[in-house]
């Protein structure tokens, strides 16, 4: 009886083992399943921030900017306020009605963009550059504007007039313009906001032919007339 016994609870053990074994085993099974349907979700969750990760970095250029658009900016907006600044000499002093006609074209096409790249560093939390800074064209660090003129250029402009003045306004000129052509060359190749480059390729045109004009003027012996 003994003997019968022992090997009834053996097998009664056995058969309980097995089925804790199979019962694991389903465990298991599910597990990992649950386990491989868990790591599908979070790559494809880690595909879907990747995708809109790379929606963003592909967004228009025109909302995104770079340190050489505020280069750009905090550099041409003393250099448009010193052409403002010459411009509004010609009045009063200029005997040419083309150079007078000129200044008003160049206040005309420049202050507003003073403006608009002012409102571009605000918007960015940059600094605007203060009226009168740069002006000291002595001062060091002013080799990244070229085309300013000198304080005695200046000098020597404001006391000009007549025909004189005309052909110091126009020869100034064209070597500002100059300057800020190369000015605007720079933020075409290398700036990344759209409107910042819209009006850096403005500029090249507009005053490229400018300086033609003025070239042209000066071609008659300083006669602007």
């Amino acid at each position: 009886m003994t003997s019968i016994r022992t090997l009834t609870r053996r097998a009664a053990l056995v058969v309980v083992a097995g089925v804790a074994m199979t019962a694991l085993t389903a465990c298991g099974g599910d597990g990992n399943d649950s386990g491989s349907g868990s790591g599908h979700q979070v790559h494809a969750s880690s595909s879907a921030g990747a995708d809109t990760g790379s929606d963003t970095a592909t967004e228009p250029a025109a909302g995104q900017h770079n340190a050489q658009d505020v280069s750009f900016a905090q550099g041409m907006i003393p250099h448009h306020r010193q052409a403002l600044e010459m411009a509004r000499l010609a009045d009063g002093r200029a005997s040419s009605g083309a150079v007078k006609d000129l200044a008003a074209r160049i206040e005309k096409a420049q202050d507003p963009e003073i403006k608009t790249m002012t409102g571009w560093l605000k918007a960015w939390g940059e600094d605007v550059p203060e009226p009168g800074a740069g002006m000291d064209h002595s001062a060091a660090g002013h080799s990244g504007m070229p085309g300013m003129m000198s304080d005695d250029d200046m000098a020597e402009l404001e006391k000009s007039s007549g025909k004189a003045f005309d052909a110091k306004f126009l020869a100034l000129m064209v070597e500002h313009h100059e300057g800020a052509v190369e000015m605007a060359t720079v933020e075409k190749s290398k700036g990344r906001y759209g409107p910042a480059k819209a009006m850096a390729d403005d500029i090249v045109t507009a005053q490229n032919a400018e300086i033609s004009e003025m070239n042209k003027l000066l071609g008659k012996g300083g006669d602007a007339g």
